[in-house]
């Protein structure tokens, strides 16, 4: 995907129905290695470590682990800085471990001859290490923003975006004091979009929105809180909320779906013009995007895409960024026959809403394959949406296309932890097959007793 918003205005002008994902994150990373001994003892990481001042390499942090992989055995993480001979520490290591794995974001990555895999976070906590590598800050307004000369309302955007680059996770969800202004801009766009859901939002939309209503303080006259919403979603689906304070690039902003976390502005957009914004805001996350969290088939489905993304290719992210795209924010789905809409920027933005579903755009089924390499324009209404036939067609479609990433490795969220695991192992495989069954003969037995 390019580093464009896509945008389009009520009024036939431009108008966001979401950020987009630009591919780059300037900044250089680390390399992390993980590595397991062949023989457990005292002093083994000690003598590893003397390997990597023998080759000057700097090191940034280390952690062990028990390892999943090799019974009894530690597995130890070591990130390191750049310089140094690190293919020569690597080359050793191979030699005298029994595992090694070594794991990288480097935007220069192309540089290096080890083989790697792209980092990605395997521990919710870790969705902290990127949370603030945004691409642009929320503050930063462009000159033809309808805010650009609104010193108040810039003041107000640094508030916002402030206040989510110092959360970290397991922090209580800021709580904001809307202005009578913003809650007026809200109110507006609110009561527009509720007039056509009824008619134009698939059935799981309106079987939750009225449950937001009713748990959560979705009204006309009152912006809800990211906290309420995200117990609520935890209650239904097991998803969260996190504050965003700019745009993620696709990588990272794929990596929080595999948690099932969803990152979220709290800002709104500019009152002078209620229905434009040239980003996403409060509107667009909680309108178009919160309800369907709630949705169990719709939640499983957008994380299959998180996990999908994890370790995969740069060209391989750009096709999941795309078919989020056309799925998550503007997806069609078909419904007793009729057309429904089910993205999230069709669902906060009025006038395409009704657009989607008139006579006037193409529809194809979706399809990843093809969906993954779809263009689209960034200034008019989509010309082309891609139809699901239902929620659990387009996430089984979406998990066989996944096995066509090329990884060397499967991956699995554990819920217990709410970490991701990297399946590598024969070992692994035979410890999950194990569970699997236990789990089976668990269904099995009560359904005997219910028959």
């Amino acid at each position: 995907m390019n580093g464009n918003n896509i945008y389009i205005e009520d009024d036939g002008k431009p108008m966001l129905h979401s950020g987009s994902f630009p591919e780059k994150n300037a900044e250089n990373k680390s390399i992390t290695l993980i590595f397991s001994p062949q023989i457990e003892g005292v002093g083994t990481l000690a003598e590893a470590l003397k390997l990597f001042k023998e080759f000057n390499v700097n090191l940034l942090h280390i952690e062990s682990r028990s390892s999943v992989r090799i019974p009894n055995h530690y597995e130890f993480y070591v990130e390191c800085a750049s310089g140094g001979d690190i293919n020569g520490a690597v080359e050793v290591l191979k030699k005298t471990m029994a595992y090694v794995s070594v794991v990288s974001t480097e935007a220069d990555g192309g540089k290096s001859d080890l083989e790697y895999i792209p980092w990605f976070p395997q521990r919710i906590r870790d969705l902290d290490k990127y949370a603030n590598k945004i691409l642009s800050y929320g503050s930063e307004l462009k000159s033809d923003h309808p805010g650009f000369t609104d010193e108040v309302y810039r003041t107000r955007r640094k508030y916002f975006a402030d206040i989510a680059f110092h959360y970290r996770h397991d922090d209580p969800l800021p709580r904001i004091e809307y202005t009578p202004a913003e809650i007026k801009t809200w109110g507006t766009v609110f009561k527009e979009l509720v007039k056509l859901y009824p008619t134009h939002a698939c059935k799981e939309y309106n079987h939750v929105f009225p449950l937001l209503i009713e748990n959560c303080g979705f009204r006309e006259d009152n912006i809800p809180q990211l906290q309420d919403i995200s117990n609520f979603l935890k209650d239904s689906t097991g998803f969260t909320l996190r504050p965003v304070a700019g745009l993620l690039s696709s990588r990272d902003f794929l990596a929080g779906l595999a948690f099932r976390v969803f990152h979220s502005t709290q800002y709104i957009r500019h009152h002078s013009r209620p229905l434009y914004t040239p980003e996403p805001d409060v509107c667009h996350e909680l309108l178009g995007h919160v309800p369907l969290f709630a949705d169990p088939e719709f939640a499983q489905f957008s994380q299959e895409i998180g996990l999908a993304s994890l370790g995969a290719p740069d060209d391989y992210v750009k096709k999941l960024a795309t078919c989020y795209w056309f799925t998550v924010e503007f997806g069609l789905c078909r419904q007793n026959g009729n057309i429904k809409a089910y993205g999230a920027g069709l669902l906060s933005s009025f006038g395409e809403l009704e657009y989607c579903l008139s006579e006037k755009p193409q529809l194809k089924p979706f399809d990843p394959e093809v969906t993954g390499n779809q263009e689209y324009p960034i200034t008019q209404y989509q010309p082309l949406y891609f139809v699901a036939e239902s929620f659990e067609d387009v996430k089984y479609k979406m998990i066989q296309f996944s096995k066509t990433i090329p990884r060397k490795f499967g991956v699995r969220y554990d819920p217990y932890t709410q970490s991701v695991q990297i399946l590598d192992s024969k070992l692994q495989i035979q410890d999950l097959v194990k569970n699997i069954n236990s789990e089976l003969q668990i269904l099995c037995f009560t359904l005997s007793k219910i028959i």
